[in-house]
C-alpha cells in the first residue's frame, strides 16, 4: 500500500482543507502522543479513491488538532472524511477525552490558559465582564489551512463570537 508522507502545516498552500478539532480536556505528555500516533498513522496511508492524499496535522495548546488536504491533486471524499473521524473517535477512551463535537467556545484567559465553555456561558461571562472585546478566541469553524494560519486566535471584536456580547446599551 503506497503511503504519502505527512508534509509539515505550514507548507499547505492557503486553500487547502482543513478541519478543527478540540480535545475537550487538554492533553498531558502521555496522552498527546497516542492521539498523535494515531492520527500520523491514518493520515500516512490516507487516501480518496485509491489516490494517496497530500496532508498535514499541527497540534497546539495541548488541545487544538488541525488536519489539511491538499486538494489540488485529489479530493479527499466522504468517505476518506469520514475515516479521519472513526479515527478520532477511536482514540477517545484511550486518552480520555473527546476530539469530535461541537458548541463550544474557546478562549485564553489573561494569563494565558485556555478554556472552553458553552455559549450561553460565554455570554453569561461577557455580561458579567469576566471577558471583554479584546479577549482572544479561537474559531474551531475555519475550512482553509490559510485561514487557520491567520484567523484560528483573533480577539473577540474580530470574531464571529462577538455576537454572543450583550449588545451596548443605547444611552437616553
Amino acid at each position: 500500500m503506497p503511503t504519502m508522507p505527512l508534509i509539515p502545516f505550514e507548507q499547505m498552500p492557503d486553500d487547502a482543507r482543513a478541519w478543527i478539532f478540540v480535545a475537550q480536556i487538554p492533553l498531558d505528555e502521555v496522552d498527546a502522543p497516542r492521539l498523535l500516533t494515531a492520527v500520523d498513522r491514518y493520515l500516512a496511508s490516507w487516501k480518496a479513491h485509491g489516490e494517496p492524499l497530500v496532508c498535514a496535522r499541527e497540534f497546539t495548546e495541548a488541545c487544538f488538532l488541525a488536519v489539511a488536504v491538499d486538494e489540488r491533486a485529489s479530493n479527499a471524499s466522504g468517505c476518506s472524511i469520514d475515516g479521519l473521524f472513526r479515527v478520532l473517535q477511536g482514540i477517545e477512551d484511550g486518552i480520555g477525552t473527546t476530539m469530535v463535537g461541537g458548541g463550544t467556545v474557546y478562549f485564553r484567559d489573561h494569563a494565558g490558559f485556555v478554556h472552553g465553555c458553552t455559549r450561553p456561558e460565554f455570554m453569561h461571562m461577557a455580561a458579567m465582564g469576566e471577558i471583554d472585546l479584546d479577549t482572544p478566541v479561537f474559531d474551531t469553524t475555519l475550512t482553509t489551512a490559510g485561514e487557520y494560519r491567520t484567523s484560528f486566535e483573533k480577539p473577540v471584536k474580530d470574531s464571529w463570537q462577538v455576537r454572543l456580547f450583550p449588545a451596548p446599551k443605547s444611552e437616553a
